[in-house]
């Protein structure tokens, strides 16, 4: 009996916790980023990602390795928003995320898109690199997780203009993101 009684309480304790348990809105999510942001003199960086996003995934392995981990902290207080999840994954998705992307020219771009914004909210940077359509035209292209040389080298450009990484440390950063594979 004494068993029954205490799962049942334990049943109840993490169903209570699940029930509770809340995605946080953009705007909560942000305005607290420009916060931290402020008092530790960084840029805060948005990426918006999926659960089933592999390109997503990639990206954050990336920017946790050991070798450039120590780079991304220093600089960027990070923040990811869960946009374009699967049906019966949409309980993740950060309420206003989608709206946020498109506000900052994310929509029908693909994932991951991130945006670099100074601690006030002010826009510095987004994944969108300058390139030409199949017929030529000049478009901005979501480099998501950058991978192609020329997709590397924008987001080194990026990481140039909003950032005081040293030349050594971006050079750390490009052979990462240029790598075949990535350890996981």
């Amino acid at each position: 009996m004494k068993l029954v009684v205490s799962l049942l309480l334990s049943l109840g304790l993490v169903t209570g916790t699940v029930a509770y348990a809340k995605v946080l809105p953009a705007n909560k999510i942000m305005n607290k980023a420009y916060a931290q942001a402020a008092k530790e003199n960084k840029k805060v960086m948005v990426i918006f990602h999926a659960s089933w996003c592999g390109w997503c995934h990639r990206m954050d392995s990336i920017m946790n390795m050991s070798e450039t981990k120590p780079f991304f902290d220093k600089n960027f207080v990070i923040k990811h928003l869960v946009v374009m999840e699967a049906k019966d994954k949409k309980n993740l998705e950060n309420p206003g995320a989608q709206e946020m992307m498109t506000k900052y020219n994310g929509a029908g771009t693909g994932i991951p898109y991130w945006l670099i914004f100074d601690a006030t909210g002010n826009l510095l940077a987004d994944s969108r690199m300058p390139s030409k359509d199949k017929s030529g035209k000049a478009i901005l292209a979501n480099v998501g997780c950058p991978a192609q040389p020329d997709e590397v080298s924008y987001f080194i450009s990026v990481l140039k203009k909003t950032t005081s990484l040293k030349e050594a440390d971006l050079a750390v950063i490009s052979e990462k993101f240029t790598m075949k594979q990535v350890a996981r």
